[in-house]
């Protein structure tokens, strides 16, 4: 986990769930020398999340193009203060705050319904709900919302954006009504 958690590695890592791309596409796409590219590719070969899926020959020197070894990764807690999926939800989060500040008050004004701005398309959808259900109904939603998730990563690749899915499922504090009195 801690050879993905950096952001470069965690960029290369979610570009190459796209298909299989050499480390020059790599340092094009990220905006970064092959150099440092390179680098983070074999941190993240050595931690067992990439590998040379095929070679090429381009003038005197051997090409590689690098693929993930898995299209989902799962990772257990670590010891570290923040737990995986708080790592999850504050990445999601400084990405949107990146992303969305442009569209913030044109939603505010108009609606879900408005045009995307600064590529950003009206296809942008969130809710935060609660609801007091058995453990054994969260076991069934959470199996159900990985199923969702495997079939986003999974969709046919197409289109000018990258989107990203947030799903979590967790226990809360919060208050609960007592059963009512007869």
């Amino acid at each position: 986990m801690k050879a993905i958690a950096e952001p470069t590695r965690n960029a290369i890592a979610l570009l190459l769930l796209e298909r299989a791309a050499s480390t020059t596409e790599l340092a094009i796409a990220l905006g970064k020398p092959k150099g440092t590219v390179d680098h983070h590719l074999k941190v993240l070969a050595r931690a067992g999340l990439v590998h040379v899926v095929r070679t090429r020959q381009v003038r005197a020197m051997t090409e590689r193009f690098w693929g993930r070894t898995a299209r989902t990764f799962m990772f257990e807690s670590s010891s570290s203060s923040t737990p995986t999926s708080m790592w999850m939800v504050r990445d999601a989060l400084e990405e949107m705050s990146r992303v969305m500040p442009e569209t913030r008050q044109a939603e505010d004004d108009a609606g879900p319904e408005q045009d995307g701005k600064n590529g950003v398309p009206d296809t942008v959808f969130a809710t935060f709900r609660h609801a007091r259900i058995p453990a054994d109904r969260a076991r069934e939603f959470g199996e159900r919302l990985y199923a969702l998730s495997d079939e986003f990563v999974s969709a046919e690749r197409g289109g000018d954006v990258m989107f990203g899915l947030l799903l979590t499922l967790y226990p809360t504090d919060l208050p609960i009504l007592p059963e009512p009195v007869a």
